[in-house]
């Protein structure tokens, strides 16, 4: 795995975003993506564009993998079309922005559904293939926010620190295998990771998809564990809780949320909370 040309790539959340420049990044290294997401208009338009642009193969996969039953139905596709997947982007996830209570149960439940048990599944039946084979890699995109806890970002925060905990763990569990994982850690990326809420990003302070992209796979393809694609500053955030008290940290942390009003966002289609006293 340490190249990309030949292989077939399996990435989530494919449709936009992060997950549609991991799938043009790995084409441009000559890959055969497999973009899954659950809107097939959009999924196809990307494929399309990638088959034209880069001339290499490129299915499009439309399944909800939050739903219970979208892993299965996944896998029992790519089987039915004898696709083996050699290397598999865990990109695909999902938060709330806001005060925790603010945002419906379903809205935080369905971010763990996807984030944790969908990206745990697909590394248990994808694999579990590529260990019984000696070979293949996994990438589990977390993020820096995996490292602390996030005051009005608190469950998106809290599967993140799963993705990063377990990736390590797997990284381990794997290694002699012929199989290699990683966690990567974008920091703010532009992308429309907020669209539907009142929050926003600054665009000052984002990095671009493709460029995060890029370097994920160039630090994949160099054998690390951890892979912090952003820019240098994203990843400094990341060494405050390892040396403050977490309480610090966290209340550092919030503080820091505050400022970028996100202890005032909410859902856009969900009315806006009385404030608590």
């Amino acid at each position: 795995m340490d190249g990309y040309s030949g292989i077939t790539a399996l990435v989530t959340g494919a449709s936009k975003g992060l997950g549609e420049a991991y799938a043009r990044e790995l084409a441009r290294r000559g890959a055969r993506p497999v973009l899954v997401a659950r809107s097939g208009d959009a999924l196809r338009r990307v494929a399309d564009a990638i088959r034209e642009e880069y001339g290499v193969e490129a299915a499009a996969e439309a399944v909800d993998l939050a739903a219970p039953d979208g892993v299965s139905r996944l896998i029992a596709e790519l089987d039915r079309r004898g696709r083996t997947i050699d290397l598999l982007v865990n990109n695909a996830g999902a938060g709330t922005v806001g005060p925790f209570l603010d945002s419906s149960l379903t809205r935080h439940v369905d971010s763990v559904g996807l984030n944790v048990v969908a990206l745990m599944s697909l590394c248990h039946q994808l694999g579990g293939r590529m260990v019984a084979r000696g070979s293949g890699g996994i990438i589990n995109v977390a993020s820096t926010a995996a490292f602390q806890s996030m005051p009005y970002q608190a469950s998106y925060a809290a599967t993140k620190a799963f993705v990063l905990s377990f990736t390590e763990a797997l990284a381990e569990e794997f290694r002699g295998a012929g199989v290699r994982v990683m966690a990567a850690h974008p920091g703010a990326t532009a992308t429309g990771f907020f669209d539907g809420t009142s929050a926003t990003m600054k665009p000052a302070f984002t990095d671009a998809p493709g460029r995060v992209a890029a370097r994920t796979l160039d630090a994949f393809a160099k054998g690390a564990v951890n892979a912090y694609p952003g820019r240098a500053s994203f990843r400094a955030t990341t060494w405050a809780a390892r040396v403050l008290p977490r309480t610090t940290a966290t209340r550092l942390t919030a503080r820091l949320n505050r400022a970028m009003g996100f202890d005032r966002a909410h859902d856009l289609d969900a009315p806006v909370a009385p404030p608590r006293s």
